[in-house]
């Protein structure tokens, strides 16, 4: 029976690179993809940017550029890693489409009709120096429940408890360190706790698909039954706040004013818009495809720090909106380097990138992943001394030293042909036991059970053709009779067929390998299905070689700590001035100045024409050069520093009485900006700064 199936992987934050934990689920994605439509099913695999939320917004901010100038310079890194690993999605799309904003608000509707969304007052952290109502992830403090320190607003990364910021123990605004204070907002609510998600989720969590398997791995499962609590009566589930107040980057509420979505609502919603652009552009109908009642089933790749959103909010969310829920999670765990958590400064992070770009061999990686993988949440370890042996010996040492040795003797003795001596029906049940193991196993995820499986297989077909030792026949082929001909032909025909049939069983983890043999040495013009490996080869292209073995260096060099920065840091792009002293400082009269007026000056594209109140008992004429930064209206009334005893100074506009600090980066072309100090509200005009 053929399957449909829609695979997603986690969306990656678009304000940075791809790291190696992506890369891993990627390539644990593709695999899977890859073996399934090698069983002739069909797989619309999708993925996108997830480009909303305040990170995004003060990273943009920060480097004086809009949020989507910020997420479109990152989603243009992203075919660069993804072709780079042999990664093939169907379709790559953004959360900052149209797509997931229609989606994300027809969600929140259907849920509102459903009595699921409540509006209340709250509470909420506010950082006094940022001027902003703080995200989860901008507020840290001490853990409520296991006293670790320095945990996010929203969870506990030591012990995973779920918790709402103010229930932070010494609370602080990661933006400025402030101790946050609290003030009331108006907020919308996804009530996980009604009665109805909670059944639901009771029931959803413990069940199967129509294949049979589970929605959840029996870890994400026990880890569910905490969140959930015993029984619909006795749960653990606190309702969902889903709004965030301005300003932020996001899609806004339906019906609201300065009210947006929290991310992490509209960020899975990203996921249907990804396969609606995907069935817009190929004319599939997205309705009938996403039908609940259909027969498309939906797969998650994720990794295990996320499955709470994705095991809770998500499934409720798309059963209360009346669109299909998933059929399937499949959480990984993370990746460490030598049994340590990466870290670029020890030395023991893994950039993809530079993978890449030192010409290590993405399959080595692709192969090594899926020797280590399986379908539990286990995190899984790089170690370099077990890389190199790994792909030196596996892949080198035992898969392509078959073909280097058996396929010589066919071109040189035989050009090219194969031929079998007695039952090629036995061969053909080896074969397809081998391949009906591994494709078994790929479908449930134990990469490293088909990695074994497969190796084990490759030691079978080099014992055998150590032990009929054909480099002996072969020495006297020239004037041997017909059966010691057919004899040496018959054994490295086997060898290559054992060769071909391990290159189908590889095919989803070696993809461009594959394609290459598929093409170059048995004339197969297309990637490889399970069943083209008990179709025994009867002819083979002379023998090319096919990969590399892993120099010890390359990996040095991978792992190699960053080289420190001996530059001395610029604030602002410029040096620091010359020392001075107090007395120095003294000379310079800083006053608070209150802006009574402001005006543009006709014939200048840069200057301002200022009112300003020193406490003098009159106002002074001030000419600043800030006219590309501020209208003369965002000005008036607020509260400035001035130098009040420079002299003045005679302009053809007029006579400036003094200056009004602000400030700039010393590269203005790539940095562009001046910014007026303002001082904080209880200073008066004609204050000294001191």
């Amino acid at each position: 029976m053929t399957r449909t199936i829609f695979v997603t992987t986690a969306l990656p934050y678009a304000n940075g690179s791809f790291h190696i934990g992506h890369i891993m689920e990627y390539i644990q994605a593709d695999i899977w993809v890859r073996a399934m439509r090698m069983s002739g099913h069909t797989v619309h695999f999708v993925g996108a940017d997830d480009a909303h939320g305040a990170p995004i917004m003060l990273k943009a901010e920060k480097e004086g550029i809009t949020p989507e100038a910020l997420v479109s310079r990152i989603a243009a890194e992203r075919p660069t890693y993804l072709n780079g690993f042999h990664i093939k999605f169907d379709h790559w799309h953004s959360t900052h489409s149209k797509e997931n904003i229609e989606l994300s608000g027809t969600i929140y509707t259907s849920l509102k009709k459903n009595g699921l969304i409540s509006q209340r007052t709250i509470e909420q952290f506010y950082d006094p120096v940022k001027g902003m109502f703080l995200p989860d992830r901008y507020i840290k403090g001490e853990c409520p429940t296991c006293h670790a320190k320095d945990q996010y607003g929203d969870s506990c990364e030591v012990c995973s408890s779920v918790y709402a910021p103010t229930d932070l123990i010494n609370p602080y605004s990661t933006l400025t360190n402030a101790t946050p204070v609290l003030k009331t907002s108006e907020h919308f609510f996804f009530n996980l706790s009604d009665p109805r998600c909670v059944q639901f989720l009771h029931e959803w969590t413990q069940g199967s698909s129509k294949f049979g398997y589970s929605h959840l791995q029996s870890e994400v499962l026990g880890k569910t039954r905490e969140w959930l609590g015993e029984s619909i009566e006795n749960n653990n589930l606190n309702d969902w706040d889903i709004s965030r107040d301005a300003p932020y980057f996001g899609i806004e509420i339906p019906g609201e004013t300065g009210k947006y979505f929290y991310v992490w609502l509209d960020a899975p919603v990203g996921y249907l818009a990804s396969l609606k652009a995907y069935c817009d552009k190929k004319g599939i109908d997205f309705d009938a495809l996403l039908d609940p009642n259909g027969d498309t089933e939906q797969i998650h790749f994720i990794g295990k720090d996320i499955t709470y959103f994705h095991a809770l909010f998500w499934p409720a969310m798309l059963k209360f909106s009346g669109r299909k829920t998933p059929d399937q999670l499949c959480a990984h765990g993370f990746i460490t380097v030598s049994g340590e958590k990466m870290s670029k400064s020890r030395g023991t992070g893994i950039s993809p990138l530079r993978y890449l770009d030192i010409g290590m061999n993405p399959e080595w990686m692709r192969y090594y992943i899926a020797a280590k993988l399986n379908a539990k949440v286990e995190d899984v370890d790089f170690n370099p001394d077990d890389f190199i042996a790994r792909v030196n010996a596996d892949l080198i040492g035992k898969y392509i030293n078959i073909a280097s040795r058996a396929a010589n003797f066919i071109s040189k003795h035989f050009s090219g042909q194969l031929a079998y001596i007695g039952d090629e029906h036995a061969l053909q049940q080896e074969i397809d036991t081998l391949i009906q193991s591994v494709s078994n196993d790929l479908e449930a995820r134990e990469y490293s059970r088909a990695i074994r499986t497969a190796m084990a297989y490759a030691d079978r077909v080099n014992q055998a053709f150590d032990q009929a030792q054909p480099w002996v026949l072969a020495k006297g082929i020239s004037t041997a009779d017909e059966a010691t001909k057919a004899q040496l032909q018959d054994i490295c025909s086997r060898a290559i067929a054992g060769f071909k049939a391990l290159s189908v069983a590889l095919s989803p983890v070696l993809p461009a390998l594959s394609e290459r043999i598929a093409q170059e040495l048995f004339g197969i013009n297309r990637t490889f299905i399970w069943s083209d490996a008990t179709d025994l080869p009867r002819h083979i292209a002379p023998f090319k070689h096919l990969m590399q073995r892993v120099d010890e260096k390359q990996v040095d060099a991978l792992l190699e700590a960053p080289a420190p920065v001996v530059e001395t840091p610029k604030p602002g792009g410029e040096a620091i001035a010359d020392t001075i002293k107090i007395d120095d400082f003294a000379k310079i009269d800083l006053r608070i100045a209150k802006i009574i007026d402001c005006s543009y000056v006709e014939g200048s594209d840069k200057l301002l024409q200022l009112t300003l109140d020193v406490g003098e008992g009159r106002y002074r004429n001030v000419f600043s050069g800030i006219k590309s930064m501020y209208k003369p209206e965002d000005l008036i009334g607020k509260l400035t520093v001035m130098v009040a005893n420079l002299a003045p100074r005679k302009m053809k506009f007029g006579i400036s009485e003094g200056m009004v600090l602000a400030a700039s980066d010393a590269d203005e072309k790539n940095n562009p900006g001046i910014y007026v100090l303002e001082p904080f509200t209880g200073a008066t005009p004609g204050m000294r700064v001191r």
